[in-house]
């Protein structure tokens, strides 16, 4: 059963899913969080770091989250995937021959929608992700994302990246290769859908 749907918006066509899934989602039992605390025991025991690779695919929640779900996690990274994905095919959309995306950017948007969509009845797969990049005071939408198409959504995250325009190392870049640089932050907007005068805006 597929579990992630792309819309895009430049040409409206509808591309099939890019995931197949054959497994229902897994929760942890409360044997396994007994487990995982008694590994964080011995862990902090022996003085023993958290292995940080940096990666998208890998952990995105931090290793004191003792309630954190496999299945969310690797859900997620999908998500990003996709997301990388649309950035790297917006430079027409942005009218730029190259568009750099800031290092761990886009682990931190992995981290922000796993945050977001904890306390939702169906985790990530209730939401619905709107792609949207400031540019030259305008927003363009990039992406839209229904992570279970077959579910009704329960919330929807509209996720804004901003272009690197301060300064002037931004500019002369610009005019030089016709380049565009993702500044760091970003701003994330949920609206619950069951509720719908409750907005929650998170701006990092």
């Amino acid at each position: 059963m597929s579990f992630l749907h792309e819309t895009r918006s430049m040409d409206g066509s509808f591309p099939p899913s890019p995931l197949e899934s054959d497994s229902a989602p897994k929760r942890l039992s409360w044997g396994k969080v007994l487990q995982k605390l008694a590994e964080l025991n011995h862990s902090q025991t022996e003085g023993s770091a958290p292995n940080d690779t940096g990666s998208v695919s890998g952990s995105l929640l931090s290793e004191d989250n003792l309630f954190s779900d496999p299945w969310e996690e690797r859900l997620c990274a999908d998500v990003v995937d996709i997301i990388a994905r649309s950035l790297a095919d917006a430079k027409v959309t942005l009218g730029c021959s190259k568009l750099t995306v800031p290092q761990h950017l886009l682990h931190h948007v992995g981290q922000e929608l796993l945050h977001l969509s904890a306390t939702e009845p169906c985790g990530l797969r209730g939401a619905v992700v709107d792609l949207c990049v400031e540019h030259d005071e305008t927003f363009r939408n990039l992406e839209q994302i229904a992570v279970d198409p077959c579910l009704v959504p329960t919330f929807h995250l509209t996720l804004v990246l901003r272009v690197e325009c301060r300064g002037l190392w931004p500019k002369f870049t610009r005019r030089l290769n016709n380049s565009l640089r993702l500044h760091s932050g970003f701003k994330v907007i949920k609206k619950k859908l069951y509720s719908p005068r409750e907005l929650f805006i998170e701006e990092f």
